[in-house]
C-alpha cells in the first residue's frame, strides 16, 4: 500500500516515469477495490424526459430504475463504442481503412438503450452506420475492426467492410438508403408467421425518412399488424443537409400516420431503454407496428469523406458535447448518486483503451483474405462452381 501511495504521489508531482503507468493503473484498481460494494448505492430511480406521443393514450414511464451493475455495463458498452469509432477514424486517416466508413460517436445511447429494451432473441436491422449495433449484438471489437481493415479475422472475413457486418439476429449493415426498412418489415412478418413472440427493430435515419419504400413498409406493417418497431435515428442531418431543409415535416414520429409514434430523447440511454420496452410490449401484445423517433446527434461528418463542419459550426458540435453527451450524462448520474466512483470509471476507461489497442494490433497484422476466397459463400450448401472474374479469362471458384 505504501508503494502504491508513493507512485501516485510521484505522478502528481510529475516525476513518475512512463514505466509507472501500468503500476498506477493497478494502484487505482486497488483503491477501488478497497471500497466495499456496500459503500455504493445498489439501485436508484431517475426522472426521464416525457416522450411526445402520436395516436397513443399513454406513453413510457417518466421514471427509470437503474442498478449499479446496469449502469456500469451501459457505461462500459458506450465508452467502448466511442473509443472504437475514434480508433476507426485514426486508421482511416492513416489509409489503413479504405472505402465507405460512417461513424456512430454521439449516438451511443440509441444502440445501448434499444438493446436493453429488447432481448437477444429479438431481431435488428439498420443502415450503414452499423458498427455500434454489430458490437451490441455480440461481435468482438477485434473482429469488427478487422472487417474495417479487410482482414480474414473480420466478422465477414474481410469481404463486407464497414457497411456489411452481420451477427445472430442482426441483418446488417445495409448500404442502400432506406432499403433495410422493407427488409425489417419482412423479418417482422417472419416473426408473426412463426408465432415466436419476437419483434424486429428496423432502424433508419432522418435522411431516409422521405423514401417511398419506407411508407410502403409502414402500410404493409399496419395492414398485417406486424411486430415491427420502426426507429428513425434523427441525428439532425441527412448527409450535409439539415432535417429542416430536407423535410416539410420534421415530426418523424408522426410520419406513420395510422401507426402510433413516440418522440424520444435519444441522448439519454434510460429514456431510450424505457421507450423501447414500451414499444416492444406494444408489438408483443398484437397491436401491430409502432414508430420511434430518437432525437440524437453525430459528432463526425456523415462519412469519413465529410469533414462535418461545412454545413454546421464547430461551436454547435461543441455545445452538444458539453450539454448533451450521452456518456457524460450517464457518468454524472452514476457518480452523483454514489453508484460508482471516479476512480472506478477511470479503471474501466483504461481497460477499454487497452482492448481497443489490442484490437487495432490484430486488425493491422491479421492477413488479408487470399484471392481464391473472393467468391466463396455466394450460395449456401451448393456444390463448388466457377465464377467469372473481371474478364472472361479470369475464372474463380465459389465454395459454400
Amino acid at each position: 500500500m505504501q508503494n502504491m501511495l508513493t507512485i501516485i504521489s510521484n505522478v502528481f508531482r510529475g516525476t513518475a516515469s512512463k514505466n509507472a503507468t501500468q503500476t498506477v493503473s493497478e494502484g487505482a484498481r486497488a483503491v477501488v477495490s478497497t471500497r466495499s460494494y456496500a459503500d455504493f448505492t445498489p439501485q436508484a430511480t431517475f426522472d426521464i424526459k416525457k416522450c411526445e406521443l402520436h395516436r397513443l393514450d399513454e406513453g413510457p414511464p417518466l421514471k427509470a430504475d437503474l442498478t449499479r451493475e446496469q449502469g456500469l455495463q451501459y457505461y462500459r458498452t458506450m465508452q467502448t463504442m466511442r473509443r472504437f469509432e475514434l480508433k476507426a477514424d485514426q486508421l482511416y486517416k492513416q489509409k489503413i481503412i479504405r472505402g465507405f466508413c460512417h461513424l456512430y460517436d454521439g449516438q451511443e445511447a440509441c444502440a445501448v438503450g434499444i438493446e436493453n429494451g429488447v432481448t437477444a432473441d429479438d431481431h435488428l436491422i439498420t443502415a450503414y452506420r452499423a458498427h455500434g449495433y454489430c458490437y451490441t449484438r455480440g461481435i468482438a471489437v477485434k473482429n469488427i475492426l478487422a472487417e474495417l481493415t479487410g482482414r480474414r479475422g473480420g466478422v465477414a472475413k474481410g469481404k463486407g467492410g464497414s457497411m456489411h457486418m452481420y451477427a445472430k439476429n442482426f441483418y446488417g449493415g445495409n448500404g442502400i438508403v432506406g432499403a433495410q426498412v422493407p427488409l425489417g418489415a419482412g423479418v417482422a412478418l417472419a416473426c408473426q408467421y412463426q408465432g415466436n413472440n419476437q419483434v424486429c427493430v428496423t432502424l433508419y435515419g432522418d435522411g431516409a425518412a422521405n423514401q417511398g419504400q419506407v411508407f410502403e413498409s409502414y402500410n404493409m406493417a399496419a395492414l398485417w399488424k406486424l411486430p415491427c418497431i420502426f426507429v428513425c435515428e434523427n441525428n439532425q442531418y441527412g448527409m450535409g443537409t439539415s432535417a429542416e431543409r430536407a423535410s416539410a415535416s420534421t415530426e418523424y414520429y408522426k410520419r406513420g400516420d395510422y401507426i402510433p409514434g413516440l418522440r424520444v430523447d435519444g441522448m439519454d440511454v434510460l429514456c431510450v431503454r424505457e421507450a423501447t420496452k414500451f414499444a416492444a410490449d406494444h408489438c408483443r401484445a398484437g397491436k401491430g407496428p409502432i414508430l420511434m423517433e430518437l432525437q440524437t446527434y453525430r459528432y463526425h461528418g456523415h462519412s469519413m469523406s465529410d469533414p462535418g463542419v461545412s454545413y454546421r459550426t464547430r461551436d454547435e458540435i461543441q455545445e452538444v458535447r458539453s450539454k448533451s453527451d450521452p456518456i457524460s450524462l450517464l457518468k454524472d448520474r452514476l457518480i452523483s448518486n454514489n453508484m460508482a466512483s471516479v476512480e472506478e470509471l477511470k479503471v474501466i476507461d483504461v481497460e477499454i483503451r487497452k482492448e481497443i489497442e489490442d484490437a487495432s494490433q490484430f486488425a493491422t497484422s491479421d492477413p488479408e483474405p487470399p484471392l481464391d476466397e473472393l467468391c466463396n459463400h455466394i450460395f449456401n450448401n451448393e456444390a463448388p462452381m466457377e465464377v467469372r472474374g473481371t474478364n472472361p479469362w479470369m475464372k474463380l471458384k465459389s465454395r459454400s
